[in-house]
């Protein structure tokens, strides 16, 4: 992870096709086209990669969120259950609908707590969301059962986590409906796009739709199409789509090497006492994007994050004191900063932020160091920094 380093020849042919034609626009223009689609091409591929019905294309991994969830029907009131450890976006997506983000704790996973969830559930509450950070997955069988229990819709966000899957299944195609981000530090790349991923006919119909300012997609006059309801432009385009349609034919050549290089530095860490990993579900397989271990406490891990800066181990996260990706420092969202007038409804029901401690998600953020796994490292750079790695942590940690 990232795919943007092994770009190659196969993704500028892509690319190519479509400058060749002219045609940037995923839709119409049909006789300018050369018989190329790239983006129902890339639909197509992602189906099979996703052993799902149907994939829709947008614009972005936000843009799959807040599609993804106005094509179940979630909007202006309702709650949506998500964790306190995912990136900004997730609640940008939520409120885009004039929904209600409602902040839950997570567990040893990383993701979100099932009796957390279950705790917070409301009669305003239409579904939950769990985010697969960090290339891993939550417990899918428990929040699967709340979900059917209390008749919520299940939403799974794979924005980091494609590749990886929970008892054989890929993870986004697991839930009620999956979300998928492509932008330039993914797995697989499109510069800019996502996916919405889904075996409910009904919601990849709206999600068809409304991606695109409500056009019904029928007929091949795109000017005499109708719009059954309101839509908005999420589309992605045919450039992005290029990029991606090489990339996804890469994937078990990406995640293969994700895998040999999470290894050796996973291996070289666990033989230090001090180290543990994060939790992964039983059946569950990372897709090997980034290492996650817990050291003793917060001072432990500012001092290894420090020192893994200062000696050249680089895109290591300790998120606790990161502004993106962690409720702790999200002081825009809880002091409702926005350019226009958020809806009393919203405000009122982000009062809680107000108040709301999360002891349980910091005690798990605090100890956490996430190392991203890159793609382009020879095996002797892996080797490099797995034995640097496990030096300092030697010399900097208490224990």
């Amino acid at each position: 992870m990232p795919g943007f380093e092994l770009f190659s020849d196969l993704e500028r042919k892509e690319v190519n096709d479509v400058l060749d034609n002219g045609v940037l626009m995923r839709y119409g223009f049909d006789g300018m086209r050369k018989g190329h689609w790239k983006a129902k091409e890339l639909e197509t591929e992602l189906q099979n990669a996703f052993q799902s019905k149907y994939v829709q294309l947008v614009s972005s991994g936000t843009a799959a969120v807040s599609v993804a969830l106005a094509s179940a029907g979630v909007g202006a009131g309702d709650e949506v259950i998500m964790p306190t450890f995912t990136f900004v976006a997730s609640f940008e997506a939520i409120m885009m609908l004039g929904a209600i983000p409602v902040l839950v704790d997570i567990d040893d996973t990383l993701t979100l707590d099932p009796k957390a969830v279950e705790a917070a559930i409301t009669a305003k509450t239409k579904a939950v969301m769990v985010v697969q950070m960090c290339g891993s997955m939550g417990n899918m069988d428990a929040l699967k059962s709340i979900c059917d229990a209390n008749n919520l819709i299940f939403v799974e966000d794979a924005c980091q986590a494609i590749g990886g899957t929970y008892k054989n299944k890929p993870l986004g195609s697991i839930a009620d409906i999956g979300c998928f981000s492509f932008d330039f530090v993914k797995t697989i790349t499109c510069g800019e796009g996502g996916a919405i991923v889904t075996n409910n006919a009904d919601y990849y119909r709206h999600a068809d739709h409304y991606s695109d300012h409500g056009h019904d997609h029928v007929g091949n006059d795109r000017g005499a199409e109708t719009h059954p309801f309101l839509g908005y432009n999420f589309r992605i385009s045919e450039l992005n789509a290029a990029v991606g349609l090489a990339q996804v034919r890469r994937l078990p050549e990406f995640i293969a090497i994700q895998k040999k290089n999470y290894s050796i530095l996973r291996e070289a860490l666990s033989k230090l006492p001090n180290v543990t990993f994060r939790t992964v579900p039983e059946g569950g397989e990372e897709s090997y994007a980034f290492l996650n271990f817990y050291l003793p406490n917060l001072e432990d891990a500012r001092n290894v994050s420090k020192v893994f800066k200062e000696n050249g181990i680089d895109v290591c996260f300790h998120y606790y004191d990161n502004n993106w990706h962690y409720i702790r420092k999200w002081d825009h969202l809880k002091e409702l900063k926005s350019l226009f007038p958020i809806s009393q409804e919203v405000k009122q029901g982000l009062k809680y932020l107000e108040t709301k401690t999360f002891e349980q998600s910091d005690a798990y953020i605090a100890r956490n160091i996430s190392c991203l796994v890159k793609l382009s490292w020879s095996e002797q750079e892996v080797q490099d920094r797995a034995h640097k790695m496990a030096e300092i942590i030697r010399s900097v940690t208490s224990i």
